[in-house]
C-alpha cells in the first residue's frame, strides 16, 4: 500500500508580485526550491494565509537569490503582493516508508529569507 504525505513545505513565504497575463503557475526563488527539494514544474498545493484561499498549480523557478514568490496566470486573483503563503507538495510513500518519513521544511521572513529549517531523514 501507498499513501500520500507531505514533501516539501515552505511556510509563510511572502507573495513578491502577481501577473494574470503570465502563463499559470507559481514562481518560487530557486534557491527556496532546492532547499525544501521542489522540483519545476511539480504540482503543489498553497495555502493564502491573508485570505484563506487555497489552489493547486506547479512550481516554477524564479532567479536565484531574489525571494521572489510569484503569482502568475489566475493565482493572480487569489493574493496580493504581501500576503504570506503556505506552499506544500507531497509525495507517493510505500506504509513501511511513512514510518521513518520526514518532510523538508521551511519558514521565511517578510523579505523571504529562511529563519527555520527542517531537513527530511528518509
Amino acid at each position: 500500500m501507498q499513501i500520500h504525505l507531505l514533501k516539501s513545505k515552505i511556510h509563510r513565504a511572502c507573495v513578491t508580485g502577481a501577473s494574470m497575463h503570465y502563463e499559470g503557475s507559481l514562481g518560487i526563488d530557486a534557491d527556496l526550491m532546492d532547499l525544501v527539494g521542489l522540483h519545476p514544474y511539480e504540482r503543489i498545493l498553497c495555502g493564502n494565509i491573508a485570505n484563506g484561499e487555497r489552489f493547486e498549480t506547479y512550481a516554477i523557478p524564479a532567479p536565484r537569490g531574489s525571494g521572489d514568490i510569484l503569482l502568475n496566470g489566475a493565482t493572480a486573483r487569489l493574493g496580493e503582493p504581501g500576503d504570506r503563503l503556505t506552499i506544500m507538495s507531497y509525495a507517493l510513500v510505500t506504509v513501511r516508508q511513512a514510518g521513518k518519513w520526514k518532510p523538508r521544511i521551511i519558514v521565511l521572513d517578510e523579505n523571504n529569507q529562511v529563519i527555520k529549517k527542517l531537513k527530511a531523514k528518509v
